[in-house]
């Protein structure tokens, strides 16, 4: 019997047939595995290291979702034909395939049993009866929640919240008769109770701050005017922890007052818990992290990686020839985004790919949308050269013919190429510091990478690629560097035993720098004075066959984690620093709704109120971004990383701004005063 043709195939394509890989149509991410991983992606469901697909249009996710709810059916030795199947057998069958013309069969997987993932059935030998009256029942329930939705001007997009399903389940856990709380006790008694489960939750990132330690995040927001805010943050491996937001207005650019705050928020946290401080690169910032650390010789100051490299794109983009090339790409995007038909013929010669990024808002976006262009220029010609366009009447409009020009220049190709290779080395770095996961232990070598990737695309000319060094080199040398990254970069054991990466005297001098600063007591100097030598020379249990395959295979942290067990002293250090990420610029406040506390002028207790609200709804959607990457640190291969992917940075929607209407008429046992 022949097998059907999966329909998942029309949400996705093979890229790889020998690796079985495919690539989801919407948000453009491959998995190894066959069309089977790709459908718990389109459905939004998590499994093993699949990440659910934030693009894929509803009525597709419910599908495959309806797809993956069918028990498999379960493979039976072979019977004599003249043996009938059960009439309940014949109908489940039919009923089965509900008009999908899907077999039964996961692609890849033999006939192997997939268990319900969505719904409960009595029997797992019994497939459920979808008729029409319960589907007629879904359909009204589909509509009771969008009303609910468009009624209250909810976000479409918190049907994407991992929330939004675990509550549907809980709701029909609790079957019918269930009441949904009241708004009494969602301003309140509820309110109360998850702020405890986010106190809970916060007690076990302060026990893995003793172990991991933490970087303080300082993130900061000014009108221009006269509003300035600053919000703190604590980031390890187990995620990120919204601490609270700082009204400080008048006092932005007092180093002073700025250096008091980080050491409040410092001593909240725990000085033996913090590795390093992350703010601003501005003077003021700049002084105030040097008052902290020479207040606490403990930890660094850094400035935000992201900031300073997406600055060193912007320096390259100065460049005549380089502004020019880049605004050429602006008027093309421009002109293809500004009418919905020329958008569309547009997605449709590039496969649906878009070739800009609305959603990352650093400058580094111009460069991916000259890259996307890059890509695309031999779809983008024949879409200009194509009878439909040809006899559409935007093809005859001057402001066309100009797009159609500037497609066949070559100056204009030439100019694109060299930009995209000169650029991507940067791009790829602030692609692997964009986010809260422990990228410290790749910093170094990527500007050391980078500047060699250039160097080499310009075959060695030195009038062609100093001047691209003296940019990156000025903001790494005077901004950036830290002995944190130099130490990071001599204890990634990827790179200290890669014989082609060479460990120059300024890795080891910051090294040195960081151990002294982390190694307050002699006796932990003495150890790893020991120690050391048996790092280098991959001594003992570091130099066993599983280490030697680890190098590569798992995150720096753990790979100090599981072998470094026999010099405990600098393991300790390795881990604390390999631990910490590069950037705070990364997840997207909503500044207005700071805005609403600190303007508003309210009673003690209503503050009290809005702010455990804040501290609740900041700390779940924190939380959500740790669990949809399954809490793993992975090794980062410098060649692998593929900037076209979504970026931590763009992968959440600004959050909503916090409603305080609640506040009003709060019950009286809620105002008195304590």
């Amino acid at each position: 019997m022949v097998r059907g043709r999966d329909a998942c195939w029309e949400h996705c394509v093979l890229v790889d047939a020998t690796r079985q890989k495919v690539r989801c149509n919407y948000c453009q991410r491959e998995f190894s595995g066959g069309v089977y991983r790709m459908k718990f992606h389109l459905a939004q469901i998590k499994n093993k290291d699949i990440v659910p697909c934030s693009e894929v249009p509803d009525d597709v996710r419910d599908h495959i979702q309806r797809i993956l709810s069918i028990p498999k059916k379960q493979k039976n030795p072979k019977r004599p034909k003249v043996e009938k199947a059960t009439a309940n057998g014949q109908q489940n069958s039919s009923s089965a395939s509900g008009g999908f013309h899907q077999n039964n069969r996961s692609s890849g997987q033999h006939g192997s049993s997939c268990p319900s993932l969505l719904f409960r059935h009595p029997s797992p030998s019994i497939q459920p009866i979808v008729d029409d009256t319960q589907k007629q029942r879904q359909d009204d329930t589909d509509k009771k929640i969008a009303v609910f939705f468009f009624h209250n001007s909810i976000p479409f997009s918190a049907a994407k919240s991992m929330y939004y399903q675990e509550m549907v389940n809980a709701i029909a856990e609790c079957g019918v008769g269930y009441t949904a709380p009241s708004y009494e006790k969602l301003r309140s008694t509820l309110l109360e109770k998850v702020k405890v489960d986010i106190d809970d939750c916060c007690k076990k990132y302060r026990e893995e701050w003793k172990e991991t330690g933490c970087t303080i995040l300082c993130d900061n927001s000014s009108d221009g005017r006269t509003k300035s805010l600053v919000v703190f943050s604590v980031a390890c491996p187990k995620g990120t922890l919204f601490l609270k937001s700082v009204d400080v207005s008048g006092h932005e650019e007092d180093a002073t007052f700025l250096f008091e705050l980080l050491e409040s928020v410092v001593l909240d946290v725990g000085v033996q818990n913090v590795i390093q401080v992350i703010t601003d690169s501005a003077a003021c910032y700049v002084y105030a992290g040097r008052l902290l650390m020479t207040k606490y010789s403990s930890l660094f100051w850094s400035p935000c990686a992201a900031y300073c490299i997406d600055k060193m794109l912007e320096d390259i983009s100065k460049q005549e020839w380089v502004a020019m090339v880049l605004e050429e790409a602006k008027t093309i995007t421009k002109y293809l985004y500004s009418h919905a038909w020329t958008l569309n013929m547009m997605r449709k010669f590039t496969g649906g790919r878009e070739l800009i990024r609305p959603r990352i808002t650093r400058f580094v976006a111009n460069y991916l949308s000259l890259r996307s262009i890059v890509i695309h220029e031999e779809n983008l010609k024949h879409m200009f050269s194509h009878s439909e366009w040809l006899s559409s009447i935007y093809s005859r409009r001057p402001d066309a013919q100009a797009i159609k020009s500037l497609l066949y220049l070559d100056r204009f190709w030439r100019s694109a190429h060299e930009v995209v290779s000169v650029s991507e080395p940067l791009v790829k770095i602030l692609r692997i510091v964009d986010g809260d996961m422990p990228a410290m232990g790749y910093m170094y070598e990527g500007i050391e990478r980078a500047k060699l990737a250039i160097q080499a695309y310009y075959k060695g000319v030195e009038e062609k690629y100093v001047p691209i060094w003296d940019i990156i080199d000025r903001r790494w040398n005077m901004q950036l560097h830290s002995p944190l990254h130099a130490a990071a970069a001599f204890l990634n054991p990827s790179i200290f035993y890669n014989p082609n990466f060479k460990i120059d005297l300024r890795m080891r001098n910051g090294f040195q720098e960081a151990m002294i600063k982390l190694a307050t007591a002699d006796k932990d100097k003495i150890e790893i004075t020991k120690e050391h030598p048996v790092y280098i020379n991959a001594q003992g249990a570091l130099g066993t066959d599983f280490a030697v395959l680890g190098r590569k295979l798992n995150a720096p942290g753990d790979w100090w984690a599981s072998y470094g067990y026999e010099i405990p002293t600098l393991q300790r250090a390795a881990i604390r620093i390999l631990s910490q990420p590069c950037s705070s610029y990364w997840y997207r406040w909503n500044w207005s709704t700071f805005e609403s506390i600190h303007n508003k002028k309210r009673n003690k207790v209503e503050m009290e109120k809005f702010n455990d609200l804040l501290f609740v709804h900041c700390n779940l959607r924190l939380q959500a971004i740790y669990r949809s990457r399954d809490g793993k640190s992975k090794p980062i291969i410098y060649d692998e990383v593929d900037v076209s992917l979504e970026w931590p940075s763009e992968s959440e929607s600004l959050a909503p701004l916090l409603d305080d209407s609640w506040l009003d008429n709060l019950p009286l046992e809620c105002r008195s005063s304590p």
